[in-house]
């Protein structure tokens, strides 16, 4: 049953009001046999989209997850992909059903015809730095799931505080695309976040990722430095990449919207 049918049956008596109370609220999930239950309803309830943690799946379940969603014609954002796994979603879908990141680690999984162009445009701008090239990875979780949210993004890879004057020379990319938040990607100690809260006037989500080695390994000393910033940031979870993105997103969006409102272009 959808909403309706639900309405319909309790304004005919069909239904108590608690039976209908109960229907309305187990509406918007997908079960998919006995092993999961997808949250169809979250975008439009919440503005995030459904993020599928391949990361723990059993491979076969996973593949039955995507194929449950795609037949509901939903767009699946799937997150922590490894390398078997993405062969076997390749395997499964034909090319036209699936975007890959640029490591294919985070990848989106459709029916064909939920393509890019079918994502509603909200005219909010995220970028997404990355301090190196080993923490590429993580930052294209965030770059992909802000596309989702309806946001255009811009990349900004291998500008680490070991070399400061790289990021320099890229500012004009951040001056052009007025972002209306920015994630940065650091591992080792994480420092990044902090030089770029410092000469930026937007928002800025510190992403601390995994990569480095010794006493701080793991991410824990990004973390750390992250969360010692002496600029005004805020700060994810260690490889939150989903996390990251989906709130740089929000608060552009809620931009975006602050300006079609105002009568300015989003």
């Amino acid at each position: 049953m959808d909403i309706q049918d639900v309405l319909e049956k309790y304004k005919n008596g069909e239904l108590t009001i608690e039976e209908a109370s109960e229907n309305i609220h187990s509406l918007g999930f997908l079960a998919v046999s006995d092993i999961a239950k997808i949250d169809t309803a979250r975008c439009r309830r919440t503005g995030v989209p459904e993020a599928i943690l391949a990361e723990g799946k059993e491979d076969d379940d996973l593949i039955m997850i995507l194929k449950a969603h795609a037949a509901a014609g939903k767009r699946s954002l799937v997150t922590r992909v490894s390398r078997t796994q993405y062969e076997k979603i390749t395997a499964a879908f034909s090319p036209e059903q699936i975007e890959a990141g640029r490591y294919g680690t985070t990848i989106v999984v459709h029916n064909g015809r939920m393509t890019p162009d079918t994502i509603r445009k909200t005219g909010g701008v995220v970028a997404v730095i990355s301090a190196g090239t080993a923490d590429i990875r993580i930052a294209e979780e965030a770059c992909m799931t802000a596309r989702e949210m309806g946001c255009e993004t811009v990349e900004i890879y291998d500008v680490g505080v070991a070399g400061y004057h790289r990021l320099i020379l890229e500012m004009h990319k951040l001056e052009e695309a007025e972002p209306d938040a920015i994630v940065v990607a650091a591992g080792r100690e994480g420092t990044l976040p902090t030089v770029v809260a410092g000469i930026i006037d937007a928002p800025v989500i510190g992403l601390p990722v995994s990569t480095g080695y010794g006493a701080g390994a793991g991410g824990k000393a990004a973390l750390y430095a992250m969360l010692q910033s002496c600029s005004v940031i805020s700060v994810v979870n260690i490889d939150a990449g989903f996390t990251a993105g989906a709130c740089a997103a929000g608060i552009a969006n809620r931009a975006a919207a602050a300006r079609r409102s105002a009568g300015k272009p989003a």
